[in-house]
């Protein structure tokens, strides 16, 4: 089983090795510089907001999906991965801002220009395992998440990296947090 330690130096590595490559990259593929690319298109406030509304609405609806019935073994599958941790509500905010943070800076900021927004988030979901012809649960869940990260791509082109960044980090806060707090099947036969 991975360890939390094990855990936490991948979301920092998450963050610094995409995140620096992102960094990159960026003033090539985008042709502009790395501070325009921040600043986005739109006013910060507007990124934030939209980030904020963005990610709780569709880690919501996302929790739904994983609720239901079809998605069981999944659902369970993940949570063992993830509830044995025992993250706190700091370690789960750390590793959901380096993912947030990191992979949005190289897939939106540096792949995204030369890929293209669905072609980008069709490969962001295809690395997470999301998208497996062996268990089509999982890939129905994989393709909601084409159509999350696919808008994510679009906001970031419309309104700017941060409303990404903000989006990505809440979907993963909430769904961490989730599947932290689900019980797995042993537990509620051992009364835990």
């Amino acid at each position: 089983m991975i360890k939390k330690k094990t855990i936490m130096l991948l979301a920092l590595g998450t963050l610094i090795v995409f995140g620096g490559l992102g960094i990159a990259l960026i003033p090539y593929v985008r042709n502009m510089g790395i501070d325009a690319f921040f600043m986005g298109a739109e006013p910060i406030w507007l990124q934030v907001l939209v980030g904020i509304v963005f990610g709780l609405v569709t880690a919501m609806a996302g929790w739904q999906i994983v609720e239901l019935p079809i998605m069981a073994k999944t659902k369970t599958f993940f949570a063992g991965l993830i509830n044995p941790l025992k993250l706190d509500k700091y370690q789960i905010v750390f590793i959901s801002i380096c993912a947030g943070v990191g992979e949005e800076l190289f897939f939106r900021g540096a792949i995204q220009p030369m890929l293209g927004i669905w072609m980008t988030s069709i490969m962001f979901v295809l690395l997470h395992g999301y998208l497996n012809p062996f268990n089509l649960p999982l890939t129905y869940y994989g393709i909601y998440m084409v159509l999350v990260i696919g808008v994510i791509g679009l906001m970031t082109e419309h309104l700017g990296i941060l409303t990404a960044m903000i989006a990505h980090t809440i979907i993963d806060v909430i769904l961490l947090k989730e599947l932290s707090a689900t019980s797995l099947p042993n537990e509620k036969e051992n009364g835990d």
